[in-house]
């Protein structure tokens, strides 16, 4: 990498395609999901070796549900294995687990687990590897506006005293730093309701690469390519 030009500290990324990974081979669905898993850990593990500190990674949307039951019960299985099989790796690696979403909307077991593996690899983590899981940007802007709702009706919070930072403090990803770059695969323009609040300024990194295809130098690639970018946040350019 480039030296003295900054990395992003915290990278989203959208991991679409699996489906058509799966197509172009003649193979079912859930056979792309389950080779989209190695490049999970691939982003993984060249997030820490790069320095980032935060890495979301848009697992299982709220409009997911609406697939086929064999594929949604393929993917809970997916999750379920991940977190087994990678909690050494991610204790190792220093990679703690973190979740944003409508949690109590998955099943119960899956629930349990994923509380099990963030009680064991949060205390001294480096870098936070997390999973948005039952999501929606939507879902996640009004359960903010609820809370907040409710603070003001239950008089611990006044109507006049409510800010973008109000609002942040109120957002599943409270205490995240927002995302820097945000890398979606598979060459779709479009950001499927993912982080709205706080992709505001967000570098954007669209790639051809199907999920299951995205290695490690197609990581690089996108961490190169927002280095080049100005990052003006609305003040005029050079």
């Amino acid at each position: 990498m480039p030296k003295g030009s900054p990395l992003p500290k915290h990278v989203a990324i959208i991991m679409d395609g699996n489906g058509r990974w799966a197509k172009s081979r003649g193979l079912p669905r859930v056979m792309g999901h389950q080779a989209g898993i190695q490049s999970v850990r691939t982003a993984v593990e060249t997030a820490r070796e790069m320095g980032i500190q935060v890495l979301t990674l848009y697992a299982f949307s709220i409009e997911n549900w609406k697939r086929s039951r064999l594929e949604v019960a393929t993917l809970m299985n997916l999750l379920d294995e991940y977190l087994s099989k990678e909690l050494p790796t991610l204790l190792k690696n220093q990679v703690g687990l973190s979740v944003i979403g409508r949690i109590e909307g998955l099943p119960a077991k899956i629930q349990r687990h994923l509380k099990e593996v963030i009680a064991k690899t949060r205390p001294g983590a480096k870098m936070i590897l997390n999973l948005a899981l039952n999501y929606g940007g939507r879902a996640e802007i009004l359960d903010a506006v609820r809370a907040i709702g409710e603070e003001v009706a239950g008089g611990t919070l006044n109507a006049g005293a409510i800010d973008e930072t109000v609002i942040s403090r109120h957002l599943y990803t409270r205490g995240l730093p927002d995302p820097d770059l945000l890398i979606r695969t598979s060459g779709e323009l479009r950001v499927s309701n993912f982080l709205l609040w706080q992709i505001s300024y967000t570098e954007l990194y669209i790639t051809p690469t199907l999920w299951p295809d995205f290695k490690r130098e197609h990581f690089v690639d996108a961490l190169l390519e927002f280095q080049r970018r100005e990052r003006r946040f609305g003040a005029e350019g050079t």
